[in-house]
Order: structure tokens, then sequence, then C-alpha cells
């Protein structure tokens, strides 16, 4: 290249001087920025585009009519709870009865002009079914007062209101017969007494079987008639009589303040388990 065209020559003239231009590399050199900014105008139309077609589809989507649901809605009676009246006051009490009274009148040795009719002792028969007093009352006869009994031998005896046999056998006392020490003494005796593996000794399957017992407790506390309710077999029974007839002396059963004879019932269960 001349040395006047230098100055006003291209980069790529100079570079390429003296070599092939028709190979392709001039050309695109040449081009580069004339495509660079083709490249670049036309991405900038494509995302103008697509955002000018989203702000079209939301402001037409956010005028679209809207398509509105209505239910019937059913509300339920809901009853209000209802306050309960307060109870009516108790009745006042009922003033018992006035009972019938006689003067006690000690007895004097006077004349029969000189007694005054209200210091006149009552009679004997009025005595026996009225209550005795420091004045006179009327009102109804006292239940209560039962007569005296006379026995012949100058001995007046209360009479006898307890017609009970405490002689039977009682299976409902006011007091039960208990083992000495109370229920935890019972149950260790039992446990420390029984044989345990009685049932799985005789082949019983896993699981509980329960004999109930059924004795006599006697007036002295001596235990006897002892006797299985139930059996569930593999010698269960057999063991929980023997164990309660070899038992101690209990504490006898007390009815009306008196010792009876009580019949005393018991549970006894064995365990089986798996080995």
């Amino acid at each position: 290249m001349e040395a006047n065209k230098i100055l006003n020559a291209d980069f790529l003239d100079i570079l390429f001087e003296g070599r092939n231009k028709e190979y392709g590399a001039y050309e695109l050199r040449k081009s580069y920025n004339k495509r660079m900014l083709r490249a670049i105008i036309l991405m900038l139309a494509i995302c103008v585009l697509i955002f000018v077609i989203t702000v079209v589809a939301k402001t037409v989507g956010s005028h679209a009519p809207q398509k509105m649901v209505v239910q019937d809605v059913q509300l339920k009676d809901i009853k209000q709870p209802q306050e309960k009246p307060p109870p009516p006051p108790p009745p006042p009490p009922k003033e018992p009865p006035k009972v019938e009274v006689t003067k006690f009148t000690p007895p004097k040795i006077v004349k029969d002009e000189e007694v005054k009719p209200e210091e006149k002792p009552p009679e004997q028969e009025k005595l026996e079914d009225t209550k005795i007093g420091a004045f006179n009352q009327e009102g109804v006869k006292d239940e209560t007062v039962a007569p005296p009994v006379n026995t012949g031998t100058g001995q007046v005896a209360a009479p006898k209101t307890d017609n009970q046999d405490y002689d039977k056998e009682f299976t409902s006392v006011q007091v039960e017969a208990k083992f000495p020490g109370g229920q935890a003494a019972w149950t260790k005796f039992l446990e420390r007494n029984l044989n345990n593996q009685t049932p799985a000794d005789n082949g019983a399957a896993p699981g509980n079987y329960t004999v109930t017992v059924s004795f006599l407790v006697d007036k002295e506390g001596n235990i006897s008639q002892v006797q299985a309710l139930t059996d569930p077999g593999y010698g269960c029974a057999q063991e929980a009589v023997r164990v309660i007839q070899k038992g101690p002396k209990w504490q006898p059963a007390i009815q009306n303040g008196r010792k009876v004879i009580y019949r005393q019932k018991q549970n006894i269960t064995f365990q089986v388990t798996e080995q």
C-alpha cells in the first residue's frame, strides 16, 4: 500500500494488505458491526413485542366478566338453652306430734279427804302406755313405751324385741368375718401356700383359671364346709379347697353385737403364661 494512503486506510485494509480478500474473513470482519447492530435491534424488537403481548393479555383478562355462583344457605334454628327454674324451697319441718305425758306424783300417806284432784296419782293402766314427766300433757300414745313383764319371781324383766335366730347361717351381716391381719394378710397367705403351677402341671393352656370357693366361719372363727362353686379344671378347684381348709382361725362375723355363723366366698385365679 502506498504511504500516502495508509493514514486514510481502514485497519482491515492494512491487515489484509497483500492477502486474499475474497476468502471470506475479510468480508466477515468488514460487516461485523452491521450484523451486530442488526441482531441487537432484532432482539429488542422481539422483547418489546413479548412485553406488549403480556400487558395486553393481562388488561383483557382483568376486564373479562367473572361468573358469580349464588347458593342458597339454610340457617339452622339454634334453640337457646332454657334456664331451669330454681328448685322449690324445702317444706318447713313438721312439728312432731305431742306425746301424752302423765305427771309424776310422789307418794304420800294422807287421808282420802285431804287429797286434791290435781295431786291424785294416775291409775296403773294409764302409766303402761304413756310417758312420765313433771306435768300433764295430752297427745298421742308413745309407742316406744313397752310395759314391763312380770316373770313371777318378783323381778321385772324388759320385753324381748329381737326375735332373730343367731344360730343360723348368715350370708349378710353388719360386720363380715375377717382373716387375722386383714385382707393383705389373707392375700399373702394364699400366695405363699397355693401351688400356682397346678394348672400348668396338668396341661392347661396359657390363660387365667378362676375358682370360686365357699366356706363357713363359725362363731369361734373355725373354717368348715369348704367347697368349690366353680371348677375350671386342671386341679385348680382341689388346690384352692386344700389351701383354705388348712387356714388358721378367722375373726367371726358380727350381727347386732353378737358373733354369728357366716358364709364366706373367695375367688382364686391361677394364671398360666407361655414359656
